[in-house]
């Protein structure tokens, strides 16, 4: 009847707490683990907040030192038109940007310093007894023979007055093309044709007023807050009462115009170089050397849409080129 023996009975009831051992270091490993992995996800949690936060920052700095760097740029044409006002002579040095873009510095244009004239001391009179002692000691000299004058050669600048100044050639280096953004626009009060523009240039004196003849071509709602190429050293000009103080860049035909587009990323006050041509622009072009008259008809698109001088293609230095949106092989103007 009964077929366990007492030695089974015996090893059944030593082996129990053994088993609940097991179960429970089971628990534990799968606790630990889960532990481990909740761990790993809070790390890499924590690790991205730190790279959300520095890049944060980064960007923080960046538009700071767009913003100081604007300041000292606008403090620095001060300074410039201040010492140029009061005589001083201007030596071109070339940028940071432009030495990365392999172009000249900007030229300067310097004006000699006016000589002022030498009063002359009258010579004191000598007394009679003196004027004739020289008499005849000037009388008993031999006459000196007169040396043949030297012949300066071609164009060597007169004693003490200042060198000369050799002026760029006249091309597309003599304009100063710029990254600007449209912030407001309206109609002129006084033409149907023209909009009133508040071009910010990057320039820490606000924004230009730019006068552009666009209403037929471009709709209002497409002008506002638009990024331009803007040329910022034309002589500021009137037009129907309102001073213009740049031009908007255009792709243009007898059917319709466009407005340049700058690259992807530029932003106001970032400079546009043309290839193969050193940007030296004048601070405001003479119009009576007709400079942008002269250069006006090699300004063209090409076939890849690109604003172009001749051969050379507009670009912003590490950002890209800039181009029309659908006009091929048309003036730019």
């Amino acid at each position: 009847m009964f077929g366990v023996t007492f030695g089974t009975v015996v090893k059944r009831i030593f082996s129990l707490p053994r088993l609940v051992k097991m179960s429970d270091l089971q628990r534990i490993l799968s606790n630990n683990k889960a532990a481990e992995e909740l761990l790993e996800s809070l790390k890499q949690e924590l690790k991205t907040i730190k790279n959300e936060q520095v890049e944060r920052k980064i960007a923080v700095l960046q538009a700071e030192n767009e913003k100081l760097r604007r300041q000292v740029n606008g403090c620095l044409k001060k300074l410039v038109t201040l010492e140029m006002a009061h005589g001083k002579v201007q030596i071109p040095v070339p940028t940071p940007e432009e030495v990365r873009a392999g172009s000249g510095p900007a030229t300067v244009k310097m004006e000699p310093i006016a000589q002022q004239p030498v009063a002359k001391e009258s010579p004191k009179e000598a007394s009679p007894k003196v004027q004739q002692q020289q008499q005849q000691q000037n009388e008993s000299k031999p006459p000196k023979e007169k040396k043949p004058k030297k012949e300066k050669p071609a164009g060597e600048a007169k004693q003490g007055g200042a060198p000369a100044v050799e002026e760029p050639p006249v091309d597309v280096g003599r304009l100063d093309m710029r990254v600007g953004r449209i912030v407001s626009v309206s109609r002129h009060p006084d033409a149907d044709s023209l909009y009133v523009e508040k071009i910010d240039c990057g320039e820490p004196n606000g924004p230009r007023t730019v006068i552009s003849g666009l209403v037929k071509y471009v709709p209002i709602e497409q002008m506002q807050d638009r990024m331009v190429v803007a040329l910022c050293n034309l002589k500021p000009a009137k037009m129907r009462g309102i001073l213009s103080e740049a031009m908007v860049m255009c792709a243009s035909s007898p059917d319709g115009a466009e407005i340049l587009a700058p690259p992807e990323g530029a932003v106001p006050g970032d400079l546009v170089h043309v290839e193969g041509y050193p940007r030296v622009p004048d601070v405001v072009m003479n119009p009576k050397k007709k400079i942008f008259e002269t250069v006006a008809p090699d300004l063209k698109t090409n076939g890849e849409l690109v604003a172009c001088y001749k051969e050379g293609s507009f670009v912003v230095p590490g950002k890209g080129t800039v181009k029309a949106q659908t006009l091929k092989n048309v003036q730019v103007k």
